[in-house]
């Protein structure tokens, strides 16, 4: 019996895939400390525990396609609070933002189309590209300049007529890149000029330091019929098993075309939903207490990792991730090693070796993300254990 080529030519996660040989290491009893991925450790509002306590229904039905009344109206009020004018109508709930820009793929892509995108990116924007038979085009960023967007030029150099959309995350996972309002709207004029999409994943948006200021490509009018925003409660609110996402657009004959997807796939989960529906009611303060815990761990993070011999690592500005360059030869064997070969006081780190967040081959091979959402203590041992195993590591490679 044969499995499809789709099936077979599907990565899996580069962030997730070691978790094997760390559950390997705490089977032999030795502590991990867990920097791969973007697990909020804080907690999850009460009042999404109160929404989902409130559900008093005897029969748990089937939701409208398009999600909720509730959902799409507490959704609505909270990005007119940041001015971003968008109705009801214009709102789409998914399973997490993972099938939101699934979706947003099927919907604007044919076989053999491509999507461009700053390079790194999130790993899994491949996985979601695959699913929708397009490829990606990486736009280079490089560490030197803090990741930031190449010239309009360059980027306009890699539009070809299968070209259907830029797709970008702001702030950036995995750099923690803001982009700089000049960015976004040479994106946008871009977008306009040649007529293609623009797929914005602000998942993040909520995390910005430094009081950079944050421009959303929502709150640009002129391609208002081309933007196409991709969210989720995940990160916001520390509620990522809750599995809820959203897509909003202005562009109505996309939207019909994306519940098509909606209606076949039924509905997003009732309950969740409902629970999601009264995070409206969080107090503001909650977000800005978090965003506060975030920002001292990444100066934290940050601090360490500027005091290790040969590590280059440039402040990020937003998410949760740093992106530094490590003086090791190769950051899959780093970290393989790190769980299989060391430990430190009985403790050793997992991360996300940086290559999984490239596209082009040869990139990244001594670059690690780093996720700062985890316990001050934990980054204070992690950075010990991390200057350790560098020194160990680099010993026994010469």
């Amino acid at each position: 019996m044969k499995l499809s080529k789709r099936a077979l030519e599907m990565n899996f996660s580069p962030i997730r895939k070691l978790i094997p040989l760390a559950d390997a290491a705490e089977a032999k009893g030795i502590k991990v400390y867990k920097l791969n991925i973007g697990q909020p450790n804080v907690v999850t509002p009460d009042s999404f525990f109160e929404g989902l306590h409130n559900y008093k229904e005897k029969i748990v039905k089937y939701s409208h396609s398009q999600g909720i009344p509730q959902l799409l109206e507490s959704f609505a009020k909270s990005y007119q609070k940041m001015g971003i004018n968008v109705k009801e109508e214009d709102l789409l709930i998914t399973q997490g933002g993972s099938e939101a820009i699934m979706f947003v793929l099927m919907a604007i892509c044919n076989e053999g189309d491509n999507i461009l995108i700053p390079e790194p990116f999130y790993s899994n924007y491949t996985s979601f590209c695959q699913f929708a038979g397009a490829e990606v085009v990486p736009i280079e960023t490089t560490i030197e300049t803090s990741f930031h967007l190449p010239s309009k030029e360059k980027i306009e150099s890699l539009i070809t007529d299968k070209t259907r959309a830029i797709m970008l995350s702001n702030p950036v996972n995995p750099t923690g890149t803001v982009y700089t309002k000049d960015e976004i709207e040479m994106i946008a004029q871009i977008a306009k000029e040649k007529d293609i999409y623009i797929i914005a994943d602000e998942v993040y948006r909520q995390f910005v330091y430094d009081d950079i200021p944050y421009t959303s490509f929502m709150q640009l009018d002129d391609v208002k019929d081309r933007v196409i925003l991709v969210d989720s409660i995940s990160k916001h609110y520390s509620a990522c098993g809750a599995r809820i996402g959203l897509i909003a657009s202005k562009n109505k004959e996309l939207m019909s075309c994306i519940m098509k997807f909606s209606q076949a796939r039924l509905c997003v989960s009732t309950i969740e939903q409902h629970a999601a529906s009264n995070l409206i009611n969080t107090m503001d303060n909650y977000l800005e207490d978090v965003r506060i815990k975030y920002q001292n761990r990444r100066d934290l993070l940050f601090s360490y990792l500027n005091r290790i011999p040969g590590v280059v690592c440039y402040k990020p500005h937003g998410a949760f991730y740093a992106f530094a360059k490590l003086p090791i030869d190769n950051a899959e064997k780093f970290a393989k090693w790190l769980l299989t070969d060391y430990s430190y006081e009985n403790q050793t780190l997992l991360l996300a070796p940086g290559p999984g967040f490239y596209q082009s081959e040869g990139k990244g091979e001594n670059e690690v993300r780093f996720s700062f959402c985890t316990s001050v203590d934990d980054i204070e041992n992690s950075m010990i254990i991390l200057r350790r195993a560098l020194e160990e590591y680099n010993r026994i490679e010469r």
